[in-house]
């Protein structure tokens, strides 16, 4: 069973975000209705705030950013991202890993 904010697909994670640039750091910030908000430092302009988001969930989940990719919501704060095989989980609300 899984949170309404995220899904496993696989050995992938797809994750549904609530984005928030410009922000004084960069974090988790729960939950914003049923999507995991993030706050951003980087401003949402040119890919700035979304190449920010793919670094900072590479980092968190420990996968290289380029197993991190944006699967909707490129020019909107509402986003679907999907981690590649995550190496580990952040302690998230919700956020288990898949079962065998």
């Amino acid at each position: 069973m899984s949170a309404a904010w995220y899904r496993w697909d696989g050995a992938d994670l797809i994750l549904d975000c609530h984005l928030q640039p410009k922000a004084s750091k960069d974090e988790f910030a729960g939950l914003h209705g049923e999507r995991l908000k993030i706050r951003l430092t980087a401003p949402p302009v040119e890919g700035k705030a979304n190449a920010h988001l793919l670094a900072f969930l590479g980092a968190a989940f420990g996968v290289a950013k380029s197993q991190v990719s944006l699967v909707s919501g490129e020019l909107n704060r509402q986003k679907r991202v999907r981690i590649q095989q995550p190496k580990r989980l952040p302690d998230l609300p919700g956020l288990t890993a898949q079962s065998a």
